[in-house]
């Protein structure tokens, strides 16, 4: 819907200097979208999950003017462990894509099931969530005022729910008040 709003607006001001613009997609100007379908969908707030779904570019009648160019090579992966093995990396960056490609996993209901590496589960220890964020946050309170530190570290999670669980337990390890701000 915003994408056909942002079609429309600039076939409208293209058209005042060259009426053909009116017939050309975005007014004949050149619109780069940046993403990844499989993750990023529309923001419509109390919709619902087909109404969300149906609202994606590519449900679009401006679809069929998009030329997909794919990424098959994780940049940030591979930069960020310099230091690993090559080929265990190498391993894990095609592991990701195929999760994303849909190659790996099946489905059950509405879920998609994904068997995890071994050695990629923290198992070793009665304390998984405290464990993880120890790994992706080492030191956290002696860096807490350092954005510098947080723009290096981040937890994935699949889920909102899982989300708020990390974000609840981290907030557990700092001192002081609360203060919370509703919009």
């Amino acid at each position: 819907m915003c994408f056909e709003a942002l079609d429309r607006t600039l076939r409208d001001l293209m058209s005042v200097t060259n009426q053909h613009k009116i017939h050309q997609p975005f007014g004949g100007i050149v619109v780069v979208l940046g993403g990844d379908f499989r993750q990023i969908l529309p923001v419509i707030p109390k919709r619902s999950r087909h109404d969300i779904l149906t609202s994606a570019i590519n449900l679009s009648h401006l679809w069929s003017f998009c030329k997909v160019l794919k990424l098959h090579t994780n940049m940030r992966l591979l930069m960020s462990f310099s230091n690993q093995d090559e080929g265990e990396m190498n391993r894990f960056a095609n592991w990701i894509l195929d999760v994303g490609n849909g190659n790996i996993g099946y489905v059950v209901g509405d879920e998609s099931k994904i068997k995890i590496s071994y050695d990629l589960l923290i198992i070793t220890t009665d304390d998984p969530l405290s464990y993880l964020v120890d790994f992706a946050y080492l030191n956290l309170l002696q860096n807490m005022s350092d954005y510098r530190y947080f723009q290096s570290r981040t937890i994935l999670a699949p889920t909102l729910e899982s989300v708020e669980k990390v974000n609840d337990f981290v907030l557990t390890i700092f001192s002081g008040m609360e203060k919370e701000y509703e919009l």
